[in-house]
């Protein structure tokens, strides 16, 4: 058992019992680098994110893995939950170094905080050998690191200060049509959202462009956003059994979701389809709401009147064994057997098919079409195939119910 134990993060306790002798960050961590003259590691992730779950089993509860850390680095943890503000200092060194960032942040810094390297997720042979390397230039050549930390240092600091600007500010709509008019040629007219994978819901960006849309009358960008957040509610990433969105779509068309479940995701959506709602009277959008703020309310309202912050990716598999998605995804054997007479028409709504095959026998539930759509080309009036859906994903979360009263689910 590590230092870890005495924090309260459940991210941190979850990487109390590593071999790895980690530390959280507080002032004697610190203060035992600088003693030590050890390079530090800091490793940020939150206890929903699933490579985090991957790079702790393939590396940090790996022995070897350990010996190397222990030896030779003195191994902070930080939960970005927690500690936000230390993340996002570490976050900025690594995207300025490898052109990306994302979670599990790994970075290497010398005793004094300054970072020398980093990236997100290692597997566990290239992370053995870049320590084993970091730490011999270090010891035979620490003139070399010296110097990459004093420029990285300098660089940080001087895409981190913002000029004051004491000039009028000369605003106008023509500007941000020139902005928008740019923005317009990353739209993906197929799914909505931006054209490349993987996709996140970004509802600040939708947010300005359904506002701009409206205020300049601009049909074409409400046109855009009706098609984001229609695809966006149709595809795998929004929970149609039990409402919810997850965090972002690993595919270009919103379908198979990276399953762990965002607090401040989902607020965001709630007020953004509020906003559409307003706008359009979209009923779909409507049902969304509802359905978001019933799951926030039964999964993460606490006794006390705070909120769970999210829903792990990672749930139990009929193995019993940890796996992405495994608590959301169907099977065709399964919806069959729940289904019965109605799984034809069902698989016709969710494309229980090749369009919503997601891999190894599994099918996360996706729409292409409208309702209303189906409705014609099954010739039943609307209504009565509304009501059957509504009947559906009742049946299928009770089926879910008795797999969570199993502990198939993580709440983090």
């Amino acid at each position: 058992m590590n230092e870890l134990h005495l924090e309260t993060s459940p991210y941190l306790l979850q990487h109390a019992n590593n071999p790895v002798h980690w530390k959280a960050w507080n002032a004697n961590s610190l203060a035992l680098a600088k003693k030590e003259n050890k390079l530090m590691i800091v490793s940020v992730g939150y206890s929903a994110c699933h490579w985090c779950h991957v790079m702790e089993h393939e590396s940090f509860e790996d022995d070897e893995v350990a010996a190397t850390m222990n030896n030779h680095f003195i191994s902070i943890k930080i939960d970005r939950e927690e500690r936000p503000d230390i993340d996002a200092v570490y976050m900025k060194a690594v995207q300025v170094m490898t052109g990306q960032g994302g979670w599990p942040m790994n970075v290497v810094t010398l005793p004094d905080g300054r970072p020398i390297w980093g990236g997100t997720y290692f597997r566990k042979n290239d992370w053995i050998n870049s320590l084993e390397r970091l730490h011999e230039i270090y010891i035979e050549n620490p003139s070399t690191i010296l110097e990459y930390a004093e420029k990285l240092n300098e660089g940080l600091q001087s895409i981190s200060i913002i000029s004051k600007n004491d000039s009028e500010t000369d605003f106008n709509f023509e500007t941000l049509k020139t902005l928008v008019t740019k923005w317009e040629r990353s739209f993906d007219w197929d799914f909505g959202g931006m054209a490349r994978a993987p996709k996140f819901m970004m509802p600040v960006n939708y947010e300005f462009l359904l506002r701009y849309g409206y205020q300049t009358n601009n049909q074409k960008i409400l046109d855009f956003v009706n098609l984001t957040l229609t695809k966006m509610a149709f595809g795998g990433l929004f929970d149609t059994v039990d409402g919810g969105f997850s965090r972002y779509s690993v595919d270009m068309k919103w379908h198979v979701p990276h399953f762990e479940k965002m607090l401040y995701d989902n607020g965001q959506l709630v007020s953004l389809y509020a906003n559409a709602y307003k706008l359009t009277k979209n009923q779909h959008y409507k049902e969304v709401i509802e359905k978001t703020l019933n799951f926030v309310k039964k999964e993460w309202l606490t006794n006390e009147g705070s909120f769970y912050s999210a829903l792990d990716a990672d749930s139990l598999n009929t193995d019993n064994h940890l796996e992405e998605g495994a608590f959301y995804v169907w099977t065709r054997s399964e919806l069959e057997i729940l289904l019965k007479d109605d799984f034809e028409l069902f698989s016709s709504v969710f494309n229980i098919n090749e369009f919503g095959f997601w891999e190894q026998e599994n099918y996360v539930l996706i729409q292409n079409k409208s309702l209303t759509d189906i409705a014609e080309e099954q010739n039943i009036p609307l209504e009565t195939l509304e009501q059957k859906k509504k009947q559906w994903e009742q049946i299928l979360y009770s089926e879910r119910e008795k797999e969570a009263s199993q502990g198939w689910m993580i709440n983090a």
